[in-house]
């Protein structure tokens, strides 16, 4: 099995990066068969940006807190644990973000799209979905649009719900919507394209973050799920990334 590497920056994970390729060789990204990553579920986000152009399926191992996107770590029966493993795929976002100079920005996101306020200001965005507005004028800190792997991070945190990965759903949650009062949010089929207009952009200025890259006074953003580039995700059978959703539902 030919194997590539990906890790965190902490001295635990760099030791057992080295453990591992002593043990089970390193090739190339390009002569991949699978990718192992280690650390936490930040280092599993960021093999997923820079690996986006390769096939190799991706197999964390937890050296973190959470460790949500990962298995359990140990270096012994590595191959045999992958052979055996469970695939799940999945798609990322695509932002197309206009900024106040009329720069056009494209970003991708694993995890979630999030339009938030930059100064004390109050964010207006008027949101549309499939070209029709929903929402003429949300007030509000920010809103931010969620896939089910990202469900259970920020937009979670943010009192959005958490989605069955299979679920073909994207999940807009408010932050601290003001207007309309007590909006909930919404969820959206993955195969619509969503809008987001900033009213008053000068005097409200809004960024837009894809995942970890920011976009500072967006003027517009277009979302929509990008079919044309999937990762594949392994996971030990007796520790599916399902059962870990059913899990974060139920008892937090």
């Amino acid at each position: 099995m030919k194997i590539t590497y990906f890790a965190g920056r902490k001295p635990r994970a760099q030791k057992a990066l080295e453990e591992l390729r002593s043990h089970y060789g390193s090739v190339e990204p390009e002569e991949a068969d699978v990718i192992i990553v280690i650390g936490g579920d930040g280092t599993m986000l960021r093999a997923l940006h820079a690996f986006a152009d390769y096939q190799a399926p991706l197999f964390g191992l937890n050296l973190g807190t959470l460790g949500f996107l990962l298995n359990r770590h140990h270096k012994d029966g590595l191959e045999e644990r992958i052979e055996k493993s469970k695939r799940f795929t999945i798609h990322p976002l695509k932002m197309t973000a206009i900024d106040s100079e009329g720069k056009t920005h494209k970003e991708l996101a694993f995890n979630e799209v999030s339009l938030l306020r930059e100064t004390h200001n109050s964010a207006k965005i008027r949101v549309s979905v499939n070209d029709a507005v929903r929402i003429d004028e949300l007030v509000c800190d920010g809103v931010m649009l969620s896939t089910p792997v990202g469900s259970t991070a920020y937009n979670s945190s943010a009192g959005g719900p958490i989605l069955p990965l299979d679920a073909n759903i994207l999940t807009m949650t408010p932050i601290s919507a003001f207007r309309p009062r007590r909006w909930p949010g919404a969820l959206i089929r993955n195969n619509c394209k969503i809008g987001f207009d900033i009213l008053k952009g000068v005097e409200r200025p809004v960024s837009a973050t894809a995942d970890s890259k920011e976009v500072r006074d967006v003027r517009s953003v277009i979302i929509k799920e990008s079919r044309k580039i999937s990762k594949t995700l392994l996971y030990d059978p007796d520790n599916p990334l399902e059962e870990r959703i059913f899990k974060e539902q139920f008892f937090g």
